[in-house]
């Protein structure tokens, strides 16, 4: 009989300081983007050593005004293609709808869940104008593949390929020591929703490549408007380009400042129990591990693992007191997408193996060896 869970897949941290200091903004006058959306920018600044950090309230909305941004500065059409994964969040995926740009699935690496990068550039073509990917759990993308499809798709057709990364789960991710969204020439998209490692309630970062798309940014995500400068936003400003209503608020903003210092901490924690894992369910029958390369250093936001007959691993886990989910599912099923489908053997595979496992950092030693007993014990 399935009893409740006693280890949860998902556990929302907010500091003990986060109290106070959200009771000290709602008083003090101003709990709209003010003082500490600013400060939080410039926390977020000194975090990635990059100066180009805009704030705003969901990670969805980031990857929205990346795309609208690409859009409108190089006069895509609107069956201009974006090449992205199917596995993830389909809010990675509904701003390209949004934005009505046209998608081209590419496969998943079987070992990884991201994005197979072979297969994007098998399918690069004159249409093609924007990568879109996730970092699946927060397992860092390839960047060293990743700049060879670049350069292969500079040498085919004489331009730049647009890059837009989705770093929902990749915070304190690093590739060869440097952290997941450093890249300077890409978009990268970080969410601040309230399951994250660093929650501000709901909200999200985008962090642009150098250039004026950084002020576009700043002005699009509130109406086209400048915040930034000391002339009047309600009556005194004139809006050349019209923009969206996507800042972050300075009560989200309190929120983040105050959990900041323990975010690194936790994500160690999950580091750990992933590292755990990886040492005491190698060999376990009908249950595939996931790649860990020395060089790629994942979040472990989600621990997902592949596993013969899924609904029965999943009924003894839940009957042994453990939450487990596949959490997303592949979106090139899913209606609003279905004029996109096409071949993609390597997700069909793995999209019915697929499932996540507690690894967070409210797992102490006894709780994640709890897991490990659970899944020994077989299903």
């Amino acid at each position: 009989m399935t009893r409740p869970a006693t280890i949860p897949l998902f556990k929302v941290f907010v500091a003990p300081e986060a109290t106070e200091a959200v009771g000290r903004t709602l008083q003090s006058g101003y709990i709209a983007q003010g003082p500490q959306v600013d400060a939080f920018e410039q926390r977020l600044r000194d975090h990635f050593g990059n100066p180009r950090m805009v704030t705003v309230n969901s990670c969805t909305s980031a990857i929205h005004l990346a795309l609208h941004l690409v859009k409108r500065e190089h006069q895509l059409a609107d069956d201009a293609e974006v090449i992205a994964t199917p596995m993830t969040c389909a809010a990675s995926n509904f701003p390209v709808l949004a934005n009505r740009l046209a998608i081209r699935w590419a496969d998943v690496d079987p070992q990884t869940l991201n994005i197979d990068l072979a297969d994007v550039q098998r399918k690069l073509s004159e249409q093609t104008r924007i990568l879109l990917f996730v970092h699946w759990g927060g397992y860092p993308i390839d960047y060293a593949r990743l700049a060879e499809v670049k350069a292969d798709y500079r040498r085919r057709f004489g331009r730049e390929l647009i890059v837009i990364e989705d770093c929902a789960h990749a915070w304190e991710s690093h590739y060869k020591e440097k952290r997941v969204g450093a890249v300077q020439e890409n978009f990268a998209c970080f969410s601040f929703q309230a399951i994250k490692s660093l929650t501000t309630g709901d909200g999200g970062l985008l962090i642009t490549p150098p250039g004026p798309v950084y002020r576009a940014a700043r002005l699009a995500r509130w109406f086209g408007l400048d915040r930034d400068n000391k002339i009047d936003f309600r009556s005194a400003q004139d809006v050349p380009d019209w923009g969206f209503k996507f800042h972050m608020n300075d009560i989200a903003a309190s929120i983040g400042l105050a959990s900041y210092p323990h975010v690194r901490g936790l994500v160690e924690r999950q580091k750990a129990n992933a590292r755990f894992y990886y040492e005491q369910l190698a060999g376990v029958s009908g249950l595939t591990l996931l790649e860990r390369r020395a060089d790629c250093d994942s979040s472990y936001w989600l621990f997902t693992v592949r596993v013969a007959n899924r609904a029965n691993f999943v009924r003894a886990m839940e009957s042994r007191g453990i939450q487990c989910n596949q959490v997303h599912t592949r979106n090139d099923k899913y209606g609003a997408l279905a004029q996109f489908e096409s071949p993609l053997p390597q997700l069909d595979r793995v999209a019915e193996e697929m499932i996540c496992i507690p690894a967070g950092w409210w797992l102490g030693d006894a709780e994640r060896q709890q897991v490990v007993e659970a899944i020994r014990q077989g299903w």
